[in-house]
């Protein structure tokens, strides 16, 4: 018996489990899945058939991740030389089928960060030093380039395609089939090919309970940046008296600040 593997945890005998993995405590492991060297795999976590998990990565508690899934492996990027990097994922996400998700690289973080609560649907892939904040929703074919950056609250659309280094802001939207190629600021719905900026993730924010004032003000912001021939400078000036009265319209002014890429329009 491997000593890493906690008694209360269920190893199909069919799975490969590399002695130096730890399962956790009421883990599952179904039939055919491998799990390599350097794998932490959290309590309570349900790795399906057919998963392959590498390492080294970090599993928190209460994952789910079904068949044919290929989570940690080293990234294509032609810059990756087998350095040692890492795949960090938090707690209660959801990885659908066929998911690949590969660790970082030493020239950027080292490492590929997913946090709590994310649903990533079939086919989904998450390129190399890629962060993913919370509560966040990959539909069917989406894809991160690596570097990229995706904030919490985010839904990217069936076939999304994400140019890297790029930033996604908080809470915004993105519709089937889009081409990210520059920063998507908080809040925002974006469409087309290449991603165009629409209007303000209303219905996102009812949903998360924005008051209709909050969401009001957050659409007078947009205005400000996109309807009003205004620069960034000036769009940041003119954000900063709503800011005043209404807090959550930060987020917005921060994600336009700490863009690099410059943001879609």
């Amino acid at each position: 018996m491997i000593q890493n593997i906690h008694p209360t945890a269920e190893v199909d005998p069919r799975a490969i489990v590399d002695p130096s993995a730890v399962i956790g405590a009421g883990v599952k492991v179904g039939p055919w899945t491998i799990i390599g060297a350097g794998v932490e795999v959290g309590d309570d976590c349900d790795i399906r058939s057919h998963v392959v998990l590498k390492g080294p990565t970090k599993l928190g508690k209460k994952n789910t991740i079904y068949q044919f899934s290929t989570v940690g492996d080293d990234t294509p990027d032609l810059k990756y030389q087998g350095e040692p990097t890492e795949l960090i994922i938090g707690d209660e996400n959801i990885i659908r089928e066929g998911v690949t998700i590969h660790r970082g690289t030493v020239q950027d973080l080292g490492k590929t960060v997913i946090g709590n609560k994310n649903l990533l649907m079939a086919y989904v892939h998450v390129g190399h030093d890629s962060v993913i904040g919370n509560n966040c929703i990959l539909v069917n074919n989406a894809s991160l380039a690596g570097h990229v950056i995706v904030g919490d609250w985010v839904i990217l659309s069936g076939f999304t395609l994400v140019h890297q280094f790029c930033h996604i802001g908080a809470h915004s939207f993105a519709g089937f089939g889009c081409a990210i190629s520059k920063d998507v600021p908080a809040y925002i719905t974006v469409s087309g090919t290449p991603a165009e900026a629409k209007t303000i993730n209303s219905e996102g924010l009812k949903r998360r309970g924005f008051s209709p004032e909050c969401i009001a003000a957050i659409r007078r912001s947009y205005k400000v940046i996109y309807r009003q021939n205004n620069t960034v400078e000036q769009a940041l000036a003119a954000l900063a008296p709503i800011i005043k009265d209404f807090p959550e319209v930060q987020l917005l002014a921060d994600s336009l600040k700490q863009s690099q890429r410059g943001i879609v329009r």
